[in-house]
């Protein structure tokens, strides 16, 4: 709130002023310092450890991936800025598949295409889309975050806007550790928590992270087979179609109601097909009769696509319309589609 005696006085360019700077002040003035109001961190931390004890996590665990752990004030306003709260859906998908990664991604293709067709083989799950999810994460192994996960986690744990989640992958990051899957030390990654060229989150790494080199356990930051096991064993584990694509670009009639445009609302294609849905260009959607949802990432004034079901077990690796469609049109650019 803005103080009743500043903006008596305040006026033109110096009201305007003011309150750009107490909008970024607002802005900047970290969720921390109100949660310590309630709970230092000290006292948040050990109360944290007593549960991750009572939970089975051993002593020594604890000690080593709890040692200098601190509150990292940069993760709580990048949780802030998100792309799907700061970019347009074009904005998004400009900044997401551009030429260079179109072309990489191409490359990849070629370069693993052996190691691609086995694990496509074992899983069911097509070669583009295991390296559009690759390229769209870590730009193919290349960014995969230089945050301390353990630290990045307490921090959002700590925060009071989505703590019980992230304790929840704070106690599966040391779980992790307890196991012998990491060196705590050695767990770095995004501020959300993800790791490796995947950027699995703890408990996705717990759940589908695959040794497929058999050097004993799964290496997501530097072994590309268990990168690539790993991503397509997550999509075949989440209900993934080895026979579908994820969806296409479609026309949409004016007259359509739009309330239809949900991915809750389900009809076989050959009844969006007879509502005046078409393929982009004009021509009838594909006789196959699967299950389909019409969408608008970008509003009432962006791109219509018809979506199946792998795009909704895009979904589930993240909840984004955003990231879900530019997995699904990088996946076919670079394989030509």
């Amino acid at each position: 709130m803005v103080p009743y005696r500043l903006l008596a006085f305040a006026t033109g360019t110096t009201m305007r002023a003011i309150l750009l700077r107490l909008a970024v002040a607002a802005t900047l003035l970290s969720p921390l310092a109100a949660r310590a109001a309630d709970t230092d961190f000290p006292t948040w931390l050990r109360q944290f450890r007593a549960e991750a004890l009572e939970k089975g996590i051993k002593p020594a665990t604890l000690d080593r991936s709890l040692a200098g752990v601190a509150p990292i004030p940069r993760v709580i306003e990048l949780d802030r800025r998100q792309p799907e709260t700061t970019l347009t859906f074009d904005q998004y998908i400009e900044r997401v598949i551009n030429d260079r990664r179109v072309d990489t991604g191409r490359q990849m293709l070629v370069t693993h295409k052996d190691l691609l067709e086995q694990v496509s083989t074992k899983f069911r799950v097509q070669p583009r889309f295991i390296v559009a999810l690759w390229g769209i994460e870590t730009d193919f192994g290349r960014i995969t975050g230089d945050f301390p996960i353990i630290s990045a986690l307490a921090t959002l744990a700590y925060d009071g806007r989505r703590s019980a989640f992230f304790r929840g992958e704070l106690l599966n990051a040391l779980r992790m550790v307890d196991r012998g899957l990491a060196d705590p030390q050695r767990m770095r990654g995004s501020w959300a928590g993800a790791m490796g060229q995947s950027q699995f989150m703890p408990s996705s790494f717990l759940a589908y992270a695959i040794d497929h080199d058999g050097d004993g356990r799964p290496d997501l930051w530097g072994s590309q087979p268990d990168v690539f096991a790993s991503i397509a064993n997550y999509l075949a584990k989440s209900g993934w179609q080895g026979d579908q694509t994820w969806g296409r670009l479609v026309q949409v009639p004016p007259s359509l109601d739009r309330t239809q445009f949900d991915l809750k609302v389900e009809k076989p294609i050959s009844e969006w097909a007879s509502l005046g849905v078409r393929a982009a260009d004009g021509r009838e959607l594909p006789a196959r009769d699967l299950a389909a949802s019409v969408i608008q990432p970008g509003g009432a004034q962006g791109p219509s696509y018809l979506v199946y079901q792998n795009y909704k077990t895009i979904m589930r690796w993240n909840r984004s319309l955003y990231f879900a469609t530019a997995v699904g049109q990088l996946a076919d650019r670079i394989s030509g589609s």
